[in-house]
């Protein structure tokens, strides 16, 4: 809650550098509270429901490409390209073709790949490779804001990219196009690894816990988006969205379980005391979001997947203000937990009403926790297409069956 007054945000110098100087990740001060004025309306509640069939579309073609597939497919690797795709059609409204787009996400994954890498600018170091995928992002992105911006014909939503142009201007800011460029590498980054992080874990924990699934579904049942093994035409909608209560406990325990990122990084401004400790001006600090999440004294059996900890009756997430924190608090807080949220309940819908996997492994992996919370050998997972003449989605035994190793 210091943030601008005792600390500021601190990355790595590689971090920076690559990202760019105009993103609001790497700006404080009122220059901080100005960019997140201008982004907040990418992710607000007419912006989302805009998003919302689009980001539904890629799903279910992404899970019919699963489905298809004879053999089993790595989920972490998959639901990166898922997510990248995500942003790039829906989020920025590029009109990339297929082979480009293959070409752009292997370059947007070397970028990734050395985002984090020691700072040391010198032939095939990381950082090098990092600077040169950053150079071919941005002459790829610049071509794409151009087309984009030269046309606007035949277009039914207005996307992020749109609105963040739109947002710039009502601001008194026309945005450049280095700050475009900037804007949208940060929304990509953004809306990439930590969200491909959570749907891979969401995929395999509702292989581990098939009632959780079959629970899922009841609830789907119960308010008519699920009907004879169908989601419903049309049922799909923003506030139908938020009030699955089931599901939104899903999702946060998922977060809680696996959040995606260890913690923030942030420099003292000036000396402080906390709990008794004195904190010198100058000194780096960090704050563990994955370590409160498991010492918080709230949370019971802290190891075990739990949905219900969240409901009603007992709501372990409000029993204190920073005991639950996947995306951060305070005006850092994640600008875009909201698109990340409805992103992981549109996929656990489409799991768990047109989809029927299994996995393809003897034992479920072990999980690495850099740089993003993910399965070592990335889950290893064999999608099934459902008869299109089955009327019933797979019952409670026969979800279990399929994920009996």
């Amino acid at each position: 809650m210091g943030e601008h007054s005792l600390v500021s945000t601190e990355w790595p110098r590689s971090t920076r550098m690559l990202l760019g100087p105009n993103t609001v990740a790497n700006s404080i001060g009122d220059i901080h509270r100005h960019k997140r004025k201008v982004f907040s309306k990418i992710f607000s509640h007419e912006a989302l429901e805009s998003y919302l069939p689009k980001i539904q579309l890629v799903i279910q073609d992404t899970l019919r490409a699963w489905s298809s597939n004879p053999d089993p497919i790595n989920v972490y690797y998959e639901a990166q390209q898922l997510t990248f795709r995500m942003a790039i059609r829906v989020l920025l409204g590029f009109r990339i073709p297929d082979e480009d787009l293959s070409q752009l996400f292997e370059v947007y994954q070397q970028f990734m790949e050395n985002v984090f890498s020691l700072p040391v600018d010198l032939p095939f170091s990381g950082y090098r490779k990092g600077i040169r995928a950053r150079e071919l992002l941005q002459k790829s992105l610049e071509k794409a804001i151009r087309e984009k911006l030269q046309n606007t014909q035949g277009k039914d939503y207005s996307d992020a990219l749109d609105l963040l142009i739109e947002s710039g201007k009502e601001h008194g800011k026309e945005l450049t196009m280095q700050e475009l460029k900037d804007g949208t590498l940060e929304l990509i980054f953004a809306a990439y690894a930590t969200t491909a992080s959570a749907s891979t874990s969401l995929i395999m924990q509702l292989l581990k816990h098939p009632r959780v699934l079959e629970k899922l579904r009841e609830e789907l049942r119960s308010k008519g988006i699920l009907h004879n093994g169908c989601l419903c035409e049309g049922s799909l909608q923003l506030d139908t969205i938020s009030s699955l209560l089931y599901l939104d406990c899903v999702i946060k325990e998922v977060l809680r379980l696996f959040t995606p990122i260890s913690g923030g990084y942030r420099t003292v401004l000036q000396t402080f005391e906390l709990d008794g400790f004195q904190i010198p001006k100058g000194w780096s600090v960090m704050y563990s979001i994955r370590d409160t999440h498991d010492t918080a004294p709230v949370f019971k059996d802290v190891d075990v997947f739990d949905p219900d900890r969240f409901a009603q009756g007992r709501t372990e997430d409000k029993d204190g203000r920073f005991h639950y924190l996947p995306f951060g608090g305070g005006v850092r807080t994640c600008l875009g937990k909201h698109l990340a949220k409805l992103f992981l309940k549109a996929l656990a819908i489409e799991l768990a009403s047109t989809s029927r996997f299994e996995l393809a492994t003897r034992t479920f992996p072990r999980i690495t926790l850099v740089p993003v919370v993910h399965p070592v050998d990335g889950l290893k997972v064999k999608f099934f297409g459902l008869d299109s003449n089955q009327n019933e989605i797979l019952t409670e035994t026969e979800a279990m069956l399929g994920a009996t190793v």
